[in-house]
């Protein structure tokens, strides 16, 4: 058995200027040891051979499989294995290896990779045992098993995202009334052939079957943010994801006009804006009005909103998508029955669009293509740190909005939930902190009004007396 030994020497000096555990030798390895109090351990690790890319991935099972340590010994080494792998982190991915499974990734083929000593890191570490390497340590550090360590609401980035969406909306809505005006004329351009338009016939309530499933999806989202213990995180990344989506629709839809998908539908673009003069003012305000009913109603035929012209790609089918990737995505793993009540909905939306002929099947197989694929490359990154540090500069350049609303949020966001008695004691501590706010400012606002006034009376009350004199 092995047993611990704290060192009263002095910490050895660093030899080099850099440090890579995977080229430690078991010399190395038998030095870390000895640094942390477990000296009398390294003979084990040296008859199991155990270098620096071996220490790495060594887990508690292995340890314990030695038979030669004991259950003290095994719990608290297995923990200096965790905290080195977080400490040798950025190391890593610096010298070109992948901190999740020590496996290579690509770098120029010219660079070498020298054999660093050991001693740096080992310097790092007092021997009272303060911890000085991990605390000049990078702040972001995921747990083990790739959950994010520490995550703040960030109220402001959330703002942000809200207003990126509002911006959106706005310009999706006044794109919707250009492409209505220049829909092509249904006599001189008939619907396209289409495989399922054309073998499945028009249901008139369909297309307000597919709105009501959308809003039942909504619902069920509302309750998820709500519950959330993390919902602002939430809440960011659902608005900065939709309006990047539809941002993009605003584009294909600018680019190509496709002809009306049925023959119920009237389609007549609106009279221009009567009066030569001021024209062109006259005709942006009768946009923005148009843009206006659409902005409010959403875009819903339920709430009297009628558009053309806006076909590629879906819209509707991009809502339907997007709210079930992030019901299932932010809810528990094995509440199956959510999970396939949502994606059902989501399925049956899609149908429900395409059987009120209100979109071409390309239209909708686009629209969920690029939802689904936008939403998982976006949570690839956010939950992989080490493919977020290994390419940042591309994905600043790429994804700007990714890199900032992700920036200090470093591996998976757990799903969490608050409790009723919780949330609303949340609730109540929320707004008594804006009431107490809101209190003070008024209070600073009156102190600062009074003493402005003081100082104007005796300001006059001095040139009253020099006038006297």
């Amino acid at each position: 058995m092995c047993k611990t030994v704290i060192l009263t020497g002095t910490v050895m000096s660093s030899a080099s200027n850099s440090s890579h555990v995977l080229e430690w030798s078991i010399e190395d390895v038998e030095k870390w040891l000895k640094m942390k109090g477990y000296g009398s351990c390294a003979p084990v690790f040296r008859n199991q051979m155990i270098d620096g890319r071996a220490l790495l991935l060594l887990n508690e099972n292995d340890l314990k499989s030695t038979n030669q340590l004991t259950l003290g010994h095994v719990k608290n080494l297995s923990w200096e294995i965790r905290q080195l792998k977080i400490d040798s982190r950025q190391l890593l991915l610096d010298h070109g290896y992948d901190p999740i499974n020590l496996q290579t990734v690509s770098r120029a083929s010219n660079a070498t990779i020298q054999r660093p000593d050991v001693d740096q890191v080992l310097s790092a570490y007092s021997v009272s045992g303060d911890y000085e390497y991990l605390q000049n340590s990078s702040s972001h550090q995921s747990s083990e098993d790739g959950r994010a360590s520490e995550l703040r609401p960030e109220f402001s980035k959330a703002l942000i995202a809200l207003a990126y969406l509002f911006v959106v909306t706005w310009i999706t809505a006044f794109v919707m009334v250009i492409v209505h005006d220049r829909v092509p004329d249904m006599k001189r351009y008939p619907p396209l052939p289409d495989i399922f338009l054309d073998n499945v016939p028009h249901i008139p309530w369909a297309f307000h079957m597919c709105e009501w499933t959308g809003t039942l999806l909504l619902v069920i989202w509302m309750v998820v943010l709500l519950l959330h213990k993390h919902r602002f995180i939430l809440v960011r990344r659902f608005f900065a994801l939709s309006g990047t989506v539809f941002l993009l629709r605003c584009i294909t839809m600018l680019i190509t006009s496709l002809s009306v998908p049925g023959t119920h539908l009237q389609c007549q673009p609106r009279p221009p804006s009567s009066g030569p003069e001021d024209y062109a003012i006259a005709e942006i305000f009768s946009k923005m009005k148009q843009a206006y009913v659409i902005w409010k109603g959403a875009g819903m035929s339920i709430q009297g909103v009628r558009t053309c012209g806006d076909y590629m790609f879906s819209g509707h089918t991009v809502a339907l998508t997007m709210l079930n990737f992030f019901i299932t995505e932010y809810t528990p793993r094995d509440i199956y029955l959510l999970h396939t009540f949502t994606w059902m909905l989501n399925m049956f939306g899609i149908f429900f669009i395409l059987s009120g002929h209100e979109h071409y099947s390309i239209d909708v197989f686009i629209a969920f293509y690029i939802t689904s694929r936008l939403f998982l490359y976006y949570h690839t990154l956010a939950n992989n740190q080490s493919l977020m540090q290994r390419d940042t500069g591309r994905t600043r350049i790429w994804f700007p909005l990714f890199s900032f609303f992700e920036s200090d949020v470093d591996g998976i966001v757990p799903n969490e939930y608050d409790t009723l008695f919780t949330l609303t004691q949340k609730i109540i501590n929320f707004v008594r902190l804006g009431f107490n706010k809101a209190v003070f400012l008024f209070q600073k606002y009156v102190t600062s009004l009074t003493a402005n006034t003081n100082s104007s009376e005796r300001e006059a009350l001095r040139k009253n007396k020099k006038k006297e004199k």
